[in-house]
């Protein structure tokens, strides 16, 4: 019998086989939209790992000492998530929130931000709180950050990362070989980087989605979402000289604003109030 050496072309060749075979395998659809993603971790192993990151996170960093706003952050959250159980119910999508344990905090952190883990781990930064103004404009907040996860974009933004740094391995594995790396690459995915330049962004497809969603959620919990309207160009006026849109994989707040004009009759289909 002749065997043939293996070659690094027919090396390279093979691994080509066989990471075409892994992307395929791993595309998944956004539970909502239907657009096609790529998520290598099953969602158990993400909230899993949610669940270990948050939990240090939260120890690292303090909780915000005033009532009112943390009452707000409870309070909203809370309705956003009933809204988001109840739209998931109503469209046959209840196994997308399999392993969820909701929880809302604010923490001291003058950065305008927020985010939410796989498994409901919601924070939301003290420097976005004067952006809300009041709990309606925190439930654009909460409801675009929620949605976020429900359509799983951070797993499908580790999933990109770890195809690039580590060629998609295992998650265990990449814990095991590469410890910081992959927690890095982890906090970075699900926006919890506070150095610019540092998060990784969200695609437009990311940000559109996220949007459109959000805006349903917080119609369905009782808030009008026409609040989106004034959110976003309150945070136009705070975001300084931002960098053009082109430049950017975050559409421009003016861009956004015209977005959601377009989204809001779908979204007061869904709008009582409470």
């Amino acid at each position: 019998m002749i065997t043939e050496k293996p070659t690094r072309g027919r090396f390279f060749r093979m691994s080509l086989i066989v990471m075409s075979i892994l992307i395929l395998a791993s595309c998944n659809k956004v539970p909502v939209t239907g657009r096609k993603q790529l998520n290598l971790y099953p969602e158990s192993e993400m909230i899993a790992m949610s669940l270990t990151s948050y939990s240090e996170f939260i120890k690292q960093n303090k909780l915000s000492s005033n009532t009112s706003q943390t009452n707000m952050v409870k309070s909203s959250g809370a309705r956003i998530q009933k809204a988001v159980e109840r739209y998931m119910t109503e469209k046959g999508l209840t196994s997308g929130l399999k392993g969820y344990q909701w929880e809302f905090n604010l923490v001291e952190n003058s950065e305008p931000n927020a985010w939410c883990m796989p498994g409901g781990k919601v924070v939301v930064y003290t420097g976005i709180m004067p952006i809300a103004v009041d709990e309606a404009g925190l439930a654009v907040v909460m409801g675009h950050e929620i949605a976020h996860a429900i359509a799983r974009h951070g797993n499908e933004r580790f999933s990109q990362q770890m195809l690039i740094q580590m060629g998609g391995v295992a998650l265990d594995i990449a814990l095991q070989n590469k410890p910081q790396l992959t927690r890095d690459l982890w906090m970075q995915a699900y926006g919890i980087g506070s150095a610019v330049g540092v998060m990784l962004p969200y695609s437009r497809a990311h940000e559109t989605e996220a949007d459109k969603l959000g805006l349903i959620f917080m119609a369905m919990a009782g808030y009008d979402p026409n609040n989106a309207i004034s959110f976003w160009q309150r945070m136009e006026k705070t975001g300084g000289q931002a960098p053009p849109e082109f430049l950017s994989t975050h559409p421009s707040s003016g861009r956004r604003i015209q977005d959601l004009k377009s989204y809001l009759p779908e979204a007061m289909k869904y709008y009582k109030k409470p």
